[in-house]
């Protein structure tokens, strides 16, 4: 049984135990609708880290002079390439006093957050204590840290953003940051506000710049002063930033002639085309998992707050659901592998990140199976041979205990492969 498959199950029987509470039967109705949902991505960050600007890009609401929405309402998001299907809230339009108060509202909403941070942060609190406050105990899958406003980390330089992905890489690999998500993409989001909300006379304007000899232009391109100094030229940079024009009057040079074409290169070179494939594999790929998850933590807070002797056997199904959930402990090790913080010898990592799920559930994607329709004792005697083969990685003292630690992990998944539990 999938921890999706127990999810349901234990909300089910929750619904019948507290069927006479009508506050913990709405809120179990409540979980049950959501699991049927698309997943629900919350958006926040430090001061000043851009959190409205990246909701914009991702909604394509360029948000000038537009009332803003309602606090902690869910923004639906129609599945777009490379960007699935999502609904968001930007937390920049809540009034909280508090780091936990923000944290525990998140929590309760949210089933994936976006976590915003800038080059110079160097603490990550709100992310922290959104790990902390569900379950500590549990792996941190549910977030994806964004360094955000990354053209900055070149001076907006046309590779700005290509630097600002190494400065990603590192972070993700190591540190306090690195602790609490899955991994870290780096994003210019006025850069990638204007891939979703460019306007006509926008690109005029940008045609004709890119038209002005490069000679000319460059100066002008040396500081936001100078840029800005024409009003028409300064509506453009507070729509782009100067790294959003210098990418854009380059590409139309190039022979991009478009809008849509010009929206396509700031997409892809803003970083949000990334951050899009981020948000899939890790989050929407596995939507049944975080949900899940979010669910079953819900239902722990519930039967806390609403305790009664009936419930006694689901408190304790739901500790061993939660604790043996493998499934977090498969998402938690693909981002290790992903991300470098786990390197295995050769081509074990690859195989690694296959049979844990990580480029698809169904067991022959994790086998790598070719036939199209496998039979059941196919795959289980493939598993039973890659199992055989992984355990004598478990016992290897030659690898780090770091490595014979995700060996155990895949050792696990592939028990569950050979004997039908993974079907």
């Amino acid at each position: 049984m999938t921890l999706a498959d127990r999810a349901w199950s234990l909300l089910n029987r929750a619904q019948e135990v507290y069927a006479d509470n009508p506050r913990a039967s709405s809120w179990v109705r409540k979980h049950l609708v959501r699991l049927g949902e698309p997943v629900r991505m919350a958006v926040a960050g430090t001061a000043g880290s851009g959190v409205s600007t990246l909701v914009s890009a991702l909604t394509g609401d360029a948000d000038y002079g537009v009332p803003p929405h309602p606090p902690m309402s869910w923004r639906h998001i129609p599945a777009r390439h490379p960007w699935p299907e999502l609904l968001v809230l930007d937390t920049s339009l809540t009034r909280h006093d508090s780091v936990t108060a923000l944290s525990e509202s998140i929590g309760a909403e949210a089933d994936a957050v976006l976590y915003l941070v800038t080059q110079h942060d160097t603490d990550a609190e709100l992310l922290r204590a959104l790990h902390e406050q569900p379950s500590p105990k549990l792996p941190p899958v549910h977030a994806l840290a964004v360094l955000a406003r990354a053209d900055e980390v070149g001076g907006g330089r046309l590779d700005a953003v290509d630097s600002a992905r190494q400065v990603a890489r590192r972070r993700a690999r190591e540190g306090r940051l690195a602790e609490s998500c899955q991994d870290v993409v780096a994003v210019a989001g006025l850069c990638a506000r204007a891939a979703r909300t460019l306007r006509p006379d926008d690109f005029e304007l940008l045609a004709a710049l890119a038209a002005v000899p490069e000679a000319e232009l460059e100066p002008l391109l040396l500081s936001a002063d100078r840029f800005g100094a024409d009003p028409q030229r300064a509506e453009l940079l507070s729509r782009l930033g100067l790294f959003g024009v210098r990418v854009a009057t380059t590409a139309i040079r190039r022979g991009v002639r478009t809008p849509q074409g010009l929206c396509a290169e700031l997409a892809k070179r803003s970083g949000l085309d990334a951050l899009g494939e981020a948000v899939s594999g890790y989050f929407t790929d596995r939507a049944a998992v975080l949900k899940a998850r979010s669910a079953l933590l819900g239902l722990d807070v519930m039967m806390r707050r609403e305790p009664r002797p009936s419930a006694a056997p689901l408190v304790a199904e739901l500790e061993r659901t939660l604790t043996g959930a493998h499934e977090l402990a498969e998402l938690r090790l693909f981002a290790a592998l992903r991300t470098g913080r786990v390197v295995l010898p050769g081509d074990l990592g690859e195989e690694a990140a296959r049979l844990v799920g990580g480029y698809g559930e169904a067991p022959r994607t994790r086998l790598a199976l070719t036939a199209p329709e496998p039979v059941e004792p196919v795959v289980r005697r493939t598993a039973a041979g890659v199992l055989r083969m992984w355990r004598s990685y478990v016992e290897n003292p030659v690898l780090s205990s770091t490595q014979r630690q995700a060996a155990a992990t895949v050792v696990r998944t592939c028990e569950a492969l050979a004997t039908g539990a993974l079907g």
